[in-house]
């Protein structure tokens, strides 16, 4: 797909995006005379992030462009000969150009479904030398972005449905590409918009962003702007001279306010009509430069009363410093009672944005009941993720020639589950969620309001659950390289993340020591877990 027709192929990961031991393991396939053997691998994780009960899948999109776009070209197979071995036959360099995904199978969860631990996010069939070389770009693509959606999940279940999140973590982000990942999926996560345009020009992110304190502070008050003159928002009459008009009404201002007419900065209220007059229907004040009572505020309130005198309505005003729950507050009643003084009810109204290193204990004070803050933007912590920088994803061998293929360790925990897998959710009847559970591939499929048997993890002895409703997980998306369906939008996707959140119960929902989602497995499933480990006992 060419850059021109796919603007997000210029962000696609490329094939030496990898780790050495895949070429040496390529090598060695190769050598061995196993490259095409059929081989069927898994990518999972162990533990749902940041102590939830709860991860999304996201990366798919990223995953698809990368395999329909998979080739090594001649200068990724001569750097992979200028590390392999000098003496490597010279026929595997050839192999390795010939390489593409067009016998490549990919399952997938749909992007922003419900992801539990075990079950496949991706399971990625064909030639084990190629799916081989896929486990690192895959887990690359897939992590990062699994984590931050997930993160960013959890920012908006505590901010509530009503307050509006920014992503503004371009700066605090990991590098260029950490920085487009994170802005897309925190979209994707329940974000509403992002500071980040490049997002917006390759993903379709909505974009915003205002002023920065290094505007507010470039004007002394002594500029004189080219054209002072802004005409009426409904575009009839003469212009108005806006700087005059927020003098006047500065004084006004200040006589409410109890403060003298010479304590807002006028360099601050200067910043502020020059962006008035180059955002007359965006006007947004950034408050704390100096003072937010004795310059800011008033300021402010001059400016959107010029501009409301001429039939336009400012946006917000912005705090990033202080005690942001209490100043939002008082600053709302300074509103209501400037609307009543100077009889402009859209005043009271105007949206109070915040910003300053919010993290999800002081997101849970802004969202509490009775707050004035309509909008936040938070960077550092949802970019970085700084509760758990890494899902921790594995991609695991579970069948090579049609043979399932088991990773036995001391550490259960790093067990893998053999076979060519399908997982399905139940559902009770009322639509929440009981549990997932993994099968064998050739096994029928659970039946609604039929009786099966399943292990849980642990347990004993099977348990019996009767589900009322039964959803397969994984999607056909590749076959044989060819893509089976037109993905969905990043849109839609952040619909179903929001669809899918409701699905889930409160007990698993919550931040805080939630409940443990299930996955359970099926009766021959967990029996062919227990052959293969006695078979491996001595």
């Amino acid at each position: 797909m060419a850059a021109e027709q796919d603007p997000e192929g210029r962000a696609a990961a490329r094939p030496l995006l990898t780790d050495l031991y895949q070429a040496t393991m390529a090598l060695g396939y190769w050598r061995a005379g196993r490259a095409r053997d059929a081989a069927e691998f898994e990518l999972f994780f162990r533990r749902c992030p940041f102590g939830g009960a709860f991860a999304l899948a996201a990366g798919l999109r990223d995953c698809v462009r990368f395999l329909r776009a998979f080739r090594l070209r001649d200068a990724d197979v001569q750097f992979l000969a200028s590390v392999l071995p000098p003496d490597t036959d010279p026929a595997f360099f050839e192999h390795l150009r010939s390489l593409d995904c067009s016998e490549v199978t990919v399952r997938a969860l749909p992007e922003g479904s419900l992801a539990f631990p075990g079950v496949p996010l991706l399971q990625v069939s064909g030639p084990l030398l190629v799916v081989q070389l896929l486990e690192t770009p895959l887990l690359c693509l897939v992590s990062y972005a699994s984590l931050v959606a997930t993160n960013a999940a959890r920012l908006r279940l505590i901010a509530g449905p009503e307050k509006r999140l920014l992503e503004m973590g371009l700066r605090r982000a990991q590098g260029p590409d950490g920085g487009l990942t994170a802005s897309t999926y925190s979209y994707l996560g329940g974000f509403d918009s992002s500071s980040n345009v490049l997002a917006g020009q390759l993903r379709g992110v909505p974009v915003a962003g205002t002023l920065a304190h290094s505007f507010v502070t470039s004007f002394s008050g002594s500029e004189v702007p080219p054209d002072p003159m802004l005409a009426p928002a409904a575009g009839e009459g003469p212009g108005v001279d806006l700087a005059a008009k927020a003098q006047v009404w500065l004084e006004h201002v200040c006589a409410h306010l109890g403060l003298g007419v010479q304590e807002p900065h006028p360099g601050e209220r200067a910043a502020f009509v020059a962006y008035a007059l180059a955002f007359p229907r965006a006007f947004q004040g950034l408050l704390d430069s100096y003072s937010v009572w004795r310059s800011g505020l008033p300021n402010f309130l001059a400016v959107a009363l010029a501009l409301g005198e001429l039939g336009y309505r400012a946006v917000g005003v912005r705090l990033d410093s202080g005690d942001l729950l209490q100043q939002a507050q008082e600053i709302r009643k300074v509103f209501r009672a400037a609307a009543a003084q100077f009889q402009v009810p859209w005043l009271e109204s105007v949206p109070i944005a915040v910003s300053n290193n919010i993290d999800e204990e002081a997101l849970a004070r802004l969202a509490q009941e009775g707050s004035e803050v309509n909008v936040i933007g938070i960077g550092t912590s949802v970019v970085t993720c700084p509760q758990q920088p890494s899902l921790g994803c594995v991609y695991k061998l579970v069948a090579v020639g049609g043979q399932p293929r088991m990773k036995l360790t001391e550490d259960p925990e790093k067990q893998t589950l053999p076979g060519s897998k399908a997982a399905f959710r139940l559902l009770g009847s009322d639509g929440s969620l009981l549990m997932d559970v993994l099968q064998l591939a050739e096994e029928p499929a659970p039946q609604a309001g039929q009786e099966l048997r399943v292990w849980p993890p642990g347990a004993q002895e099977p348990c019996t659950v009767r589900p009322a409703q039964v959803e397969p997980l994984l999607r056909l998306c590749l076959q044989q390289g060819q893509l089976c369906e037109p993905l969905p939008s990043l849109a839609e996707s952040r619909a179903l993340v929001q669809l899918s959140l409701s699905q889930l119960s409160p007990e698993h929902r919550r931040l805080q020591s939630p409940a443990q989602y299930q996955v359970v497995l099926s009766e021959r499933l967990q029996a062919l877990v227990n052959s293969l480990h006695a078979r491996a006992s001595p």
